[in-house]
């Protein structure tokens, strides 16, 4: 067995990345770009649901951080839009080191072909570190690295989204797949820790899902882990004879694939409700998204 102890590891301050702060969008930038019925549909029962003070979960993969997004879903979180949200365990990395340094995402077709692919100390040794924290205090991993973010007051802090979720008490849920993840490679990783506390995730996820009756679930640009999570909670809450038939669910992504469409927007809603499949760009799709529903809140038909 390969001795992960020997793994050589380089500082981030020796790394190029692809994204940096000046390419999120700002919440006063979000605009309405993306032509869509169904998106302005969808939007209309969204504000609906938050001014009935039902739920809404924002299920996400990474890239909505990678293209420039956090502003306007820390933005929907501080507007009480969000109730949940749920991420993959690339989502937390891309978050951290944009709190740490204000940029993230490595240029991968070079670092793979040397062996420094995803081997930064500083975002192996302090996410490991705040999993392991988390672990030992009984706390879900989404908790344990937004609490992390702000007992290091990480320079870059208020771009986070696990931070902010973290001040605003909204669960972040981070579900993991072992090895999928850059921080799995470093010697400091601890399988155990990783699996209690994203199991401890699911078991908050679940929660939030068995709420879900007469709320809205999205699917942004994950088309994996997320869906199949999102199934498994579904029917524990339902094994639990919790009433959760009436969902509204949409999946946005660049291209209409197999389990966002099945495990998200079409036997979720078979018994009541209705789904959405909005194929777009992020850049696009979700400044459009954020605008309808701000611009919902101050309409006054969705006013009590």
């Amino acid at each position: 067995m390969l001795d992960f102890n020997k793994i050589k590891t380089i500082p981030i301050k020796q790394r190029k990345n692809k994204v940096k702060l000046k390419d999120l969008v700002k919440t006063e930038n979000s605009k309405i770009i993306f032509d869509s019925i169904e998106l302005n549909e969808l939007c209309d029962i969204t504000t609906n649901a938050v001014v009935r003070n039902k739920q809404v979960i924002f299920m996400m993969g990474a890239h909505v951080i990678k293209v420039g997004m956090s502003l306007l879903i820390i933005d929907l979180m501080k507007k009480g839009i969000i109730n949940h949200i749920a991420v993959n365990g690339a989502g937390p990395i891309h978050d951290f080191e944009l709190a740490l340094i204000g940029e993230t995402s490595e240029y991968v077709e070079k670092t793979i072909e040397d062996g420094t692919f995803g081997m930064i100390e500083e975002t192996g040794k302090i996410l490991n570190e705040a999993i392991k924290e988390g672990a030992n205090n009984n706390h879900g991993m989404g908790y344990a690295i937004g609490k992390k973010i702000n007992d290091l007051s990480l320079p870059n802090k208020e771009y986070s989204i696990l931070y902010n979720a973290y001040k605003l008490g909204i669960p972040v849920t981070v579900h993991v797949a072992i090895g999928t993840d850059i921080i799995h490679q470093h010697p400091s990783c601890d399988g155990a820790a990783i699996g209690k506390t994203s199991y401890h995730d699911f078991k908050i996820f679940a929660e939030s899902v068995s709420k879900l009756e007469e709320g809205v679930i999205l699917n942004i640009g994950c088309a994996v882990v997320l869906p199949e999570v999102f199934l498994k909670a579904l029917t524990i809450a339902r094994n639990l004879g919790y009433k959760v038939r009436k969902i509204t669910a949409a999946n946005f992504d660049m291209s209409n694939q197999y389990r966002p469409r099945e495990n998200v927007v079409s036997r979720p809603t078979s018994l009541g409700g209705k789904g959405f499949i909005i194929i777009g760009r992020h850049e696009q799709t979700i400044p459009t998204l954020h605008r309808l529903l701000i611009n919902g809140l101050e309409n006054d038909k969705f006013k009590e």
